[in-house]
């Protein structure tokens, strides 16, 4: 949820930053590929995806990168970028620029993204569907949190409705950055309801397999 520190033209932060996976990007699952970036605040990683789609791909809330990364992700080529939250702008301009692609979110988290810099040329609502995916209300941690569902292939994709801490896990950010608990906590039993197995997490560790699972036993705790 850490704010980019490449907003207004600042040079891209040094590789000596960005841990190593041994290529720029990883296809974590058929088709989604992956860049993680370090954040020493939280002490967990910050994940960005990039998901192959026929009719174009979408970038979901991409973080900071090295020039390799975002070479890779002009090489794929980008249709959409797709904001789950306010606070996920992070490197999207940098995309934009690279690429072309159209950021969207739900109006309700544009105008904090629109602040920070980002040109937003789309809304995304619930119910919408983006590339493969089903947008989900997520409301709670911010008014225009959004999940994405893939249920062909039992895929969600989560922004800040909660992080995977520690791996295998689910928990919730701080209340200090949570605008509505009672709402994210009614938003996270909703998506626990949904069919899924893998569960792709903005922030902290992604589970591919077992996320439903993970995600019951968050909402569990919570009640």
């Amino acid at each position: 949820m850490e704010p980019s520190r490449l907003e207004g033209g600042a040079p891209p932060l040094p590789k000596r930053l960005f841990r190593v996976y041994g290529s720029a990007m990883r296809e974590i699952l058929p088709g989604i590929l992956t860049w993680p970036w370090f954040s020493a605040r939280h002490g967990y990683d910050f994940n960005g995806w990039l998901v192959r789609d026929p009719g174009g791909n979408v970038c979901i809330d991409p973080v900071e990168m090295p020039d390799d990364v975002l070479d890779e992700i002009a090489r794929e080529g980008v249709a959409r970028v797709l904001l789950t939250n306010r606070n996920h702008f992070r490197a999207s301009m940098r995309v934009r620029e690279r690429t072309q692609a159209r950021i969207a979110i739900h109006p309700a988290d544009a105008a904090f993204a629109r602040e920070k810099g980002t040109t937003i040329d789309d809304d995304v609502r619930p119910g919408q569907r983006v590339g493969p995916f089903t947008v989900i209300d997520a409301h709670g941690k911010s008014p225009g949190e959004v999940a994405l569902h893939w249920p062909e292939r039992r895929i969600l994709v989560v922004g800040d409705a909660c992080v995977g801490k520690p791996p295998g896990e689910c928990a919730l950010l701080p209340d200090a950055v949570i605008d509505d608990k009672p709402a994210l906590i009614d938003s996270l039993r909703r998506l626990a309801g949904l069919e899924f197995d893998a569960l792709l997490l903005g922030d902290g560790a992604p589970i591919l397999e077992g996320g439903r699972a993970a995600l019951e036993r968050l909402a569990a705790r919570l009640r």
